[in-house]
């Protein structure tokens, strides 16, 4: 893999290693602290190609709940075939959206603390393997939801359920990016991550597609299995469950467990309702000390609500707006998937050369000349040329959004600071669906929903370049 040739090598490691005690770090005095924040170990560090390829196995593996269960498969299957005699007014289509809102708020109310905790307590690889083995259970558990009304119920719950813990499990998870990387080479392995995210979706995609779900008739793909009580989709799930346990494993045996680094005082005795005092005084000091970090959650989670809006509506207007076949919509999912995860493989390299602030701005300002250019052109040939355009520079955003981040954060506060990141995430994410939908009400035509999701990138742009980039190491 051409990333590899340029992290560390093994024997490369001691010759270039940032020792916590020689590493430079940007003093963040909090209230209760006397002296510089330190980095505890294993931060700052280099680490081995296997570790960071271990670390990045995850996403792969991670791919199998966000693209096939949340996305793409189980989701489709509850509203179309579960729910699809559901007695009474209210759809099932309804029922999986309020469920997943009330997800969405317990993860908006839980990472901050839950990753604040994490810290405290030197557990971070440990509760990274507790929340992906209890998103496995959740996932695996789904095979018993049959194709009747009856188990609507316990698919909204598991569905919901997984949700939440997954995305508690993505905090310490990209809290580990500093374990993993050095300040030169954070940007290739962010990207790397990113990118293993992107492939990994794609191969478990298509192979539930040809194995469970091709065809028509009562057995469908090459395993000829039955759609008798869904048991055809009801396997996918279980395919899901498994995959994503085999690749969660070698992060949790590769990348050592992080020490306790003792520079939140409090956090690691607090309860759960006095965690979120600390947390409050934490923000608090934090914005004393160093209003940058709060201002980028802000504006990430705007312009990362706009990245998501590309992918949410990106099918509804290739098929409504642009003549693309809905059989062919499955083709150009897979197309963009691998665009963005170049995407994000090249940007790591200008990550680390020219910084991550560079690299978002850059992004952005693409996708928005894009998202304009899209309004005026017509015919599946446009979308293709313009939408795989678009999708090259989703990667990079991501992937430079959780850099920035980590290169700002506080040694030894990364899973506090991405349990923001999420909470910020989620706090916004009524936008560019509710713009979408405005224009395309307002004009009368879903093209004019594109214009809802460039004013949604084009305000995190412009809170961006209020935001002072990281500083060079």
């Amino acid at each position: 893999m051409q990333l590899s040739a340029h992290l560390v090598l093994p024997s490369e490691r001691d010759a270039r290693r940032v020792r916590p005690h020689e590493h430079p770090v940007r003093s963040h005095r909090l209230a209760d602290m006397s002296t510089d924040v330190r980095p505890p170990a294993g931060i700052g560090e280099a680490a081995t190609r296997r570790q960071v390829v271990a670390w990045g196995l995850w996403d792969w593996g991670s791919a199998a709940f966000n693209a096939v269960i949340l996305t793409f498969v189980f989701s489709v299957y509850l509203t179309d075939a579960v729910g699809e005699d559901l007695p009474g007014s209210i759809s099932a289509s309804t029922w999986l959206g309020w469920s997943l809102g009330i997800a969405g708020f317990l993860i908006a109310v839980l990472a901050p603390v839950t990753g604040q905790r994490f810290d405290a307590a030197g557990r971070r690889k440990w509760a990274l393997g507790v929340l992906t083995f209890a998103t496995v259970g959740c996932m695996a558990a789904m095979f018993f939801v049959r194709d009747s009304y009856q188990y609507l119920w316990l698919g909204l719950v598991l569905l919901a359920a997984g949700s939440v813990i997954f995305e508690l499990a993505g905090v310490p998870y990209n809290a580990m990016l500093r374990q993993v990387s050095t300040p030169a080479n954070i940007g290739r392995v962010s990207g790397f991550g990113w990118a293993m995210g992107y492939f990994g979706g794609i191969a478990l995609l298509l192979l539930c597609y040809f194995g469970f779900i091709a065809g028509d008739g009562d057995n469908r793909g090459f395993l000829g299995l039955t759609t008798d009580g869904g048991l055809n989709i009801r396997m996918v799930a279980l395919l899901a469950a498994v995959w994503f346990a085999i690749f969660a494993i070698p992060v949790l045996l590769k990348v050592p467990e992080l020490p306790r680094p003792h520079v939140d005082p409090g956090a690691d005795k607090a309860g759960f309702v006095e965690s979120y005092r600390v947390l409050w005084r934490d923000l608090h000091d934090l914005w004393v000390a160093d209003r940058r970090t709060v201002y980028f959650l802000v504006a990430s989670a705007l312009f990362r609500d706009g990245l998501a809006g590309v992918f949410t509506f990106g099918a509804v207007l290739a098929v409504n707006v642009y003549g693309i076949s809905a059989g062919d919509v499955l083709l150009f999912g897979v197309a963009a998937n691998v665009v963005s995860a170049l995407g994000a493989l090249t940007a790591g390299r200008f990550d680390d050369r020219i910084g991550p602030k560079t690299v978002i701005m850059t992004s952005l300002i693409a996708m928005i000349v894009v998202g304009v250019v899209l309004t005026a052109v017509s015919g599946p040939a446009m979308f293709w040329i313009f939408g795989l355009l678009l999708c090259l520079f989703v990667g990079p955003a991501q992937s430079s959004a959780r850099t920035f981040l980590a290169r700002i954060t506080p040694p030894g506060r990364e899973g506090q600071m991405f349990g923001l990141y999420a909470t910020t995430g989620r706090a916004v994410s009524f936008l560019s669906p509710t713009l979408f939908g405005l224009f395309a009400w307002w004009f009368a035509a879903d093209r004019a929903g594109i214009i809802g999701l460039v004013i949604v990138l084009g305000i995190g742009l412009a809170a961006l370049t209020m935001v002072k980039a990281p500083e060079r190491d």
